[in-house]
């Protein structure tokens, strides 16, 4: 009977390390909205993997300054709702879009970085808003929604540009559901 409990323990223990190791390096978040349909649908989970290497194109999540309310609770799931309160800070998902050092404009509906038109076949929306960015800044980065009609992001005052330091992870791998599990682009 000892040593089966010891072997339980010893079992516990190398799992906590598997699950407190793979922490360092991957999270997991849900999608909540439509601001990155078509390439995220509501309900997708998602395993991201933490980095400080961002490119454009990456889409990423990131803790904003908006703040959870009542009915942002009341669309969690239980476990969602035991970890999130109102007042705390929205995590957000969307698309690299200008880096550091970037100039960016969005003018007619097409989005221009470093004076060229930037190819955005992912998209089946126009991109609504005109902004001129003359030149983004160090460690922060220029985010869209995918979903352009109907996403709150860069261009808008109330996200702004994206400090680097307030980005969780680049999205790998969507793995539920299982009808769309996969790599993300």
């Amino acid at each position: 009977m000892k040593k089966e409990i010891i072997e339980w323990i010893k079992a516990i223990i190398f799992a906590l390390v598997i699950v407190g190791v793979l922490n360092v390096f991957i999270t997991t978040t849900m999608v909540y909205s439509t601001s990155m349909y078509p390439t995220l649908i509501e309900k997708d989970l998602l395993i991201l993997k933490k980095t400080n290497d961002i490119e454009r194109g990456d889409i990423v999540s990131f803790v904003s300054d908006l703040k959870i309310n009542q009915n942002d609770i009341d669309a969690l799931n239980i476990i969602q709702k035991l970890k999130s309160k109102v007042g705390d800070k929205k995590s957000l998902i969307k698309r690299v879009i200008g880096l550091p050092g970037d100039s960016l404009l969005i003018n007619d509906g097409k989005v221009y970085i470093n004076g060229e038109l930037y190819n955005e076949d992912y998209l089946n929306s126009i991109t609504t808003g005109n902004v001129k960015i003359d030149k983004i800044p160090e460690n922060k980065y220029f985010l869209m929604g995918d979903n352009r009609r109907v996403s709150l992001d860069s261009r808008s005052d109330l996200v702004g540009l994206v400090d680097k330091e307030t980005i969780i992870g680049d999205v790998l791998v969507r793995i539920f559901p299982l009808n769309r599990i996969g790599v993300v682009e």
